[in-house]
């Protein structure tokens, strides 16, 4: 094995407060290789100096173990999505990505120890549909290259840890629902509202976003599992994983099912403490909250277990209205 992955990993973590934590990283990645889930450029994608680089390669790998813990075996092409599962004889691809942190602020990525600062909610969120975006233009190129099979489910999994600063992950967004619900769902914040002529409240409910906006004006969908385009999407598995879980110490993962794709995947089929589940009820999707095969474990998670409340009534053409009662959350959407 090479000593430049020993130098790489130590001088990365030359002030972890673990000190076992480079040795771990390293059994990992041998591992990785070994199992044939690695392509041939990992040991400079592991040495690399570059966030991006290192923490790409590093989800492939955490993500890869947390398959095999629940008794999956991934496996890996040279050309082709991350990984490759067969579950009772249906293929499912995974692709896997960390993205950038660009447009996130400085102070919230690397925040003081004292002193208060704003949650980001709409710059993470462009990141997690921008990630989103990539990985569904990338699956076209697999398909028309006849690697990904009309009938093969297709996940991709976001890792969202190069969006939040060291302290604490991060999975969810200002409604308090995952970021790949909000971006699959269109789920906005909570709202408050208020007639203008009595200046009273007229009741409350998350807000229906179907798009958020960029820094440079443009408009940016939030509606992925309601758009036609993206029913190849078998899921997205969103989860903020790092090197915590070499040290035996939990990370938030959530599964959220596409109601339109022709090619879903049963629950409880991949590591997550959670499942979202939308059910077509012919005028309407049912979104449900599911336990996941790691619900029993500590995770940090929401478990949406608020105040029952009334959703708004929203004058759309997809999301018109909705309910939260504990970890049921339903979603009325008008089909086209």
């Amino acid at each position: 094995m090479s000593s430049a992955i020993t130098t790489a990993l130590q001088q990365r973590y030359a002030n972890a407060s673990d000190s076992s934590l480079a040795d771990e990283i390293e059994a990992a990645y041998k591992q990785h290789i070994a199992l044939g889930l690695a392509d041939n450029n990992i040991e400079q994608r592991i040495c690399s100096k570059s966030d991006y680089v290192y923490w790409q390669q590093l989800s492939e790998i955490l993500l890869a173990q947390e398959l095999i813990k629940v008794g999956l075996t991934p496996l890996h092409q040279n050309e082709g999505p991350d990984f490759l599962l067969d579950s009772n004889g249906q293929r499912i691809w995974i692709e896997v990505i960390c993205p950038e942190p660009h447009g996130i602020p400085a102070e919230w990525l690397n925040p003081l120890t004292n002193g208060s600062w704003t949650f980001p909610h709409v710059e993470m969120l462009l990141r997690w549909t921008a990630a989103i975006k990539t990985k569904a233009l990338k699956q076209r190129t697999y398909i028309e290259n006849g690697i990904i099979g009309a009938d093969d489910a297709y996940v991709i999994a976001v890792n969202g840890r190069l969006l939040r600063g060291p302290a604490f992950p991060q999975i969810e967004g200002i409604s308090q629902f995952p970021f790949a619900v909000e971006a699959a769902f269109r789920v906005g914040p909570w709202e408050i509202r208020i007639d203008r002529n009595t200046m009273q409240s007229t009741g409350a409910g998350h807000q229906d976003r179907p798009y958020i906006p960029k820094p440079n004006g443009a408009q940016v969908p939030t509606d992925t599992f309601l758009d036609p385009e993206f029913s190849s999407i078998s899921a997205i598995w969103a989860v903020d994983v790092d090197e915590n879980l070499l040290l035996g110490r939990s990370r938030p993962m959530t599964l959220v099912h596409n109601p339109n794709t022709p090619n879903p995947i049963a629950q409880n089929i991949l590591p997550a403490h959670s499942e979202y589940v939308a059910v077509d009820e012919g005028d309407h999707y049912a979104l449900t909250h599911h336990a996941g095969l790691l619900s029993n474990e500590a995770a940090g998670e929401r478990t949406n277990s608020a105040t029952p409340y009334q959703y708004r009534t929203f004058p759309t053409l997809k999301i018109l209205w909705g309910l939260i009662k504990r970890e049921f959350l339903r979603i009325r959407v008008k089909l086209k």
